[in-house]
């Protein structure tokens, strides 16, 4: 062998194997030890996901932070975390890592919770906004809706003060008039529309889906937006405890201030022309049925658990004595979820919480109505007995319309959840989940026997009485149940990532309730029971109602290089609401997005770190409508005559019905951006819609035939539009290492309309009793339930301004008026006023409303201030226009500021007999602004925590509701009701203040 040939050979072979030495040191596997850390507490942090860049090999954190990885030295460990920025370090060492975390401020690389399943915030193509858990429990509320409240833009949540009630909200306008209004919550899995057994210190996040796009996975449900509400779980490691406790009063925010004594007698004496002596007595009525109420909250929860086991517990308790005599709310929560590996490919889990409430209602409805009609100058009560109020008006003592009766409700509720998931391959994933809520509803009414002698009142006489006791029991119970099965397949081919989901589900929700009444049942609460009353005059009622979804669910996530995005989803429902040839329905989406600062054309700036343009289009749908509403039912003993004869009883059909009735359905399109600036200090969203929603259900006048009461027929002959811009700014930033704030806001502006009744007759409804049998009016080219009024003019001020007010043809068009009196429009030329002279004069509906949030930190002081508003929408004083008779009260304002005789006053009738038609002088402003929330807080130092052996302590002080600036002279001008008569207050319980101071401790 030539020995420069067999020198070549050697030195190849030394080369080679010093190659494969260094090789197998450099990628020699060893396990690798550190900690994750947040950099600005330097506490550990749990559930951190440790990955070995470019490969499957990876770990999760343990509850202190600490983590074990099998990696080569000089690997790259990317790290990960919900709430902070991922970050990616070359390991050089093997023990002892730290790796600081901070606090993601770009809210665009968090992950979101979209229907069946989660995406990064930068991946969704739809509208969704979301909210932590901790926001919301620093408000002293009982639901989390009402902590959401200005939080999020084209989100409008209507709350009220009575305990135990839940807000109304819209999301992006209201698309029905007749269906059903409620938005969809999802609670770990479970659908439900009401979320008032839900503990706000169990949640860990709410994500809100508004646009078709996003809501389309949820078909049937998705119509009037979705709310998906994740619960807390358990970590593996050391076990934590927590107890979160808040004591506080409420009371009336607003108060509305009536008219005393003396201006009482002076504007009676004027409107009656009789002489009423005031004398020594000045009642404030509201003052006797209202007062300020303690209210306590009490949280404690224990999670913690093992790689193979995580659980979370907690017990909650809260109490609300409410702001009107005799209320009183109480409610206990229990919650389990539990989470268990049973192999590396099998997960299963349960989420379990249970309610009990007990509510001590009171009768609003006529206390409420007789607080504000009753006279100033009637004792409330004296030695025992009430002040007769009847003396002088049909009116009764509201004091004793509390203390008659005993209303009172216990409602039992199970809500539960549990899944198996099964992933053989890392790409691939198959689950499966059941969830169930049952409701056990029980009331019971009693009002007591009392008469209108003397034994009960101070004079005797008026038409205050019950002279026999009653009794009404009523039970309600429904049980719903959900069954989702699904397979997700998840997996990158180079630049390319596809996610495809398809599944089934199914939901059936049964739902009875039975009603029983009679007299003379003995006072003593120990015999509050049917048996014990008068068989003679017993009652009963009940119904029931039963229906069920099938359903068939697909969603494809497509993103090509994180620069273009495409969701499609496609959901086909089956509803028994409808006859069999319209049960399906079938709701498409799509959306697509592009991520701008991806391209390489704007690599280089360094203003933004993310922008996103997002565009969909998406249909969904609304089967909310009575389960009979197709199916036409016999009334039966109907009695009737044949050839005059004696009558017979028999049966018949007394109504008309649509055999064909078909979903309403809402298509939407969508157009948004999204970014993150300045290093993630400013983060913002813009977005239009445009919200078509037709096929809506409405009255149809029919020629009338035989046996129909009404001549007219539920059907599919509507179609309203909301079109709107909503948009949202959030800015955050550290001024030193000490001391750091965020400041943020929203507004939506939205327009709704009908746009075609197609032959439905327009929508008269909220009447008020007496001359106002309506208010509003729902009609084409008009918001839903937009007031429908009388157009005052003014006030006569001579007789012969009335005589001179006449029509074309010299007729006096308000004859019977007198200097005083309004002016009405003539809207019709007509010579005459009357209901056909009405007109549109807006709506409850706002045209924008809006929220914003200021936060400051100063080491251990925080300090954070949330408000919320609307403006452009009108609400209807239905309590001053209530007033029936000359004797009523009035407000402190219209004895002030009314008309009479050389004043020149134009806005306020001269003192009148009440019972006015409905007009434009009962149509206010609904504009306000409020500061929702203000809280101070205080953070205990590590040091101080570390001597007292505890992890974390705060302490803080809440003001909720404390100021309100409004234009509305009533108490509040936040006033939920159905679409169609929404706005008008008239026993609306008042808006609350809460002054509070909290402890949050854990161990």
């Amino acid at each position: 062998m030539n020995k420069n040939l067999l020198n070549n050979s050697i030195t190849k072979t030394l080369g080679i194997l010093l190659i494969l030495c260094w090789g197998s040191a450099a990628f020699a596997q060893s396990k690798i030890s550190g900690k994750v850390i947040d950099k600005q507490t330097k506490e550990g942090i749990p559930g951190a996901s440790i990955r070995v860049k470019g490969t499957t090999t990876g770990a999760v954190s343990d509850f202190d932070g600490n983590f074990s990885v099998q990696a080569a030295v000089n690997s790259t460990l990317e790290i990960s975390f919900i709430g902070y920025t991922t970050k990616e370090i070359v390991v050089k060492n093997l023990e002892n890592v730290s790796i600081e975390m901070e606090e993601a401020t770009n809210e665009l690389q968090q992950v979101v919770v979209v229907g069946y399943g989660a995406q990064r915030k930068v991946d969704v193509t739809g509208a969704t906004s979301s909210v932590k858990g901790e926001d919301l429990a620093k408000q002293p509320v009982m639901t989390p809706t009402q902590a959401i409240q200005g939080k999020v833009a084209g989100v409008q949540i209507i709350s009220s003060g009575r305990p135990g009630s839940s807000p109304t909200i819209r999301i992006r306008g209201t698309g029905t008039a007749l269906a059903g209004t409620a938005t969809l919550f999802v609670v770990d899995g479970v659908l439900t529309d009401d979320i008032s057994n839900i503990n706000t210190s169990d949640i860990t996040n709410v994500d809100i889906l508004k646009d078709a796009s996003a809501t389309a996975i949820y078909g049937s449900r998705g119509a009037n937006g979705v709310v998906i509400i994740t619960t807390k779980k358990g970590e593996s490691g050391k076990m934590s405890i927590n107890y979160n406790v808040s004591v506080g009063t409420r009371s009336a925010a607003n108060l509305v201030k009536m008219a005393n004594a003396t201006e009482y007698a002076n504007y009676v004496s004027a409107a009656s022309g009789k002489i009423i002596q005031p004398g020594q007595i000045s009642t404030d009525w509201y003052g006797q049925i209202l007062r300020d109420a303690f209210m306590q909250n009490h949280n404690l929860s224990i999670a913690g658990g093992t790689d193979k086991a995580k659980h979370y517990i907690s017990l909650g308790y809260l109490g609300d004595e409410g702001i009107v005599i005799k209320n009183n709310f109480k409610r206990f929560t229990a919650r389990l979820n539990e989470d268990i590996s049973l192999h590396e490919k099998v997960k299963v889990g349960i989420s379990t919480s249970f309610a009990n409430s007990r509510d001590q209602n009171v009768n609003l409805n006529s206390a409420y109505n007789n607080a504000y009609r009753a006279a100033p100058i009637i004792e409330p009560m004296v030695n025992g007995k009430y002040g007769n109020t009847s003396v002088y008006q049909n009116v009764g003592n509201p004091i004793l319309d509390i203390n008659n009766n005993d209303d009172y409700t216990v409602i039992n509720r199970l809500q539960s959840s549990g899944y198996l998931e099964y992933t053989p391959f890392k790409f691939l994933t198959f689950r499966s989940s059941i969830g169930s809520d049952l409701n056990y509803k029980n009331a019971r009414v009693y009002n007591y026997q009392f008469n209108n002698d003397l034994t009960t009142f101070t004079a005797a006489g008026g038409n205050q009485r019950n002279p026999n006791s009653n009794l009404k029991t009523s039970t309600e119970n429904f049980f719903r149940w959900v069954w989702d099965n699904t397979v997700t397949f998840n997996k990158q081919f180079g630049k390319h990532t596809i996610t495809l989901m398809a599944g089934t589900t199914a939901e059936q929700y049964t739902m009875s309730n039975f009603e029983a009444f009679r007299k003379d049942v003995p006072a003593s609460k120990n015999l509050w029971f049917i048996n014990t009353g008068n068989a003679n005059t017993s009652t009963n009622a009940g119904d029931g109602d039963k229906w069920a979804r099938n359903s068939y669910i697909s969603r494809l996530n497509y993103n090509f290089n994180d620069k273009y995005l495409f969701t499609g989803t496609f959901r086909a429902d089956g509803s028994s609401r409808f006859p069999l040839a319209n049960r399906w329905g079938y709701f498409p989406s799509f959306g697509a997005g592009w991520i701008l600062t991806n391209e390489e054309f704007l690599k280089n700036q360094s203003v933004f770190q993310t922008i996103k343009l997002r565009a969909s289009w998406g249909l969904v749908g609304n089967d909310r409508i009575s389960s009979d509403g197709y199916l036409v039912t016999v009334e039966p003993n109907l009695a009737y005559a044949f050839g005059g004869g004696t009558a017979t009883l028999g049966s018949a059909i007394t109504q008309i019905k649509d055999p064909n009735l078909k979903w309403e359905t809402t298509e939407e399109a969508d157009l948004g951006v999204e970014f993150s600036a300045l290093n993630g200090k400013l983060q913002g969203e813009l977005g239009f819609y445009d919200k078509k929603s037709r096929n809506l259900l409405i009255n149809v006048k029919v020629p009338s035939v035989t046996g129909d009461k009404d001549g007219i027929v539920l059907t599919n002959a509507a179609s309203i539009r909301n079109t709107g811009f909503e948009g949202a700014l959030n800015w955050r930033d550290k001024i030193n290492e000490d001391m750091s704030y965020r400041v943020g806001a929203n507004i939506t502006f939205n327009k709704n309309s009908i746009i075609g009744l197609n032959g439905g007759q327009p929508i008269l409804d909220g009447g008020i009793g007496g001359a106002q049998a309506y208010t509003t009016k729902t009609d084409n080219g008009q918001p839903v339930g937009s007031f429908y009024v009388l157009q005052v003019l003014g006030v006569f001020q001579t007789d012969d301004e009335v005589n001179a007010y006449k029509s074309a043809n010299g007729q006096i068009i308000q004859p019977s008026a007198s200097a005083g009196d309004f002016k009405y429009q003539d809207t019709n030329g007509d010579g005459k006023i009357d209901d056909n002279d009405r007109v549109f004069v807006g709506s409850y509906q706002p045209v924008a409303y809006f929220g914003a949030n200021l936060g400051f930190t100063y080491k251990d002081f925080d300090l954070s201030v949330d408000a919320y508003g609307n403006f452009g929408n009108k609400v209807y004083n239905g309590k001053k226009a209530f007033r029936q008779a000359m004797t009523d009260n009035i407000e402190a304002s219209m004895a002030y500021s009314r008309w009479s005789r050389g004043s020149g006053i134009n806005n306020e009738p001269g003192a009148n007999a009440g019972n006015l038609p409905a007009s434009t002088y009962f149509v206010e402003s609904g504009d306000f602004i409020r500061i929702n929330n203000i809280a101070l807080g205080y953070n205990v130092s590590s040091k101080i925590l570390n001597k007292l052996k505890i992890a974390s302590l705060r302490v803080y002080v809440t003001a909720q509701n404390y100021f309100t600036f409004k234009k509305y002279s009533g108490f509040t001008p936040e006033l939920p009701g159905d679409p169609t008569k929404a706005g008008i207050e008239l026993n609306a319980y008042p808006t609350t203040k809460t002054l509070a101071v909290g402890l949050n401790v854990g161990f």
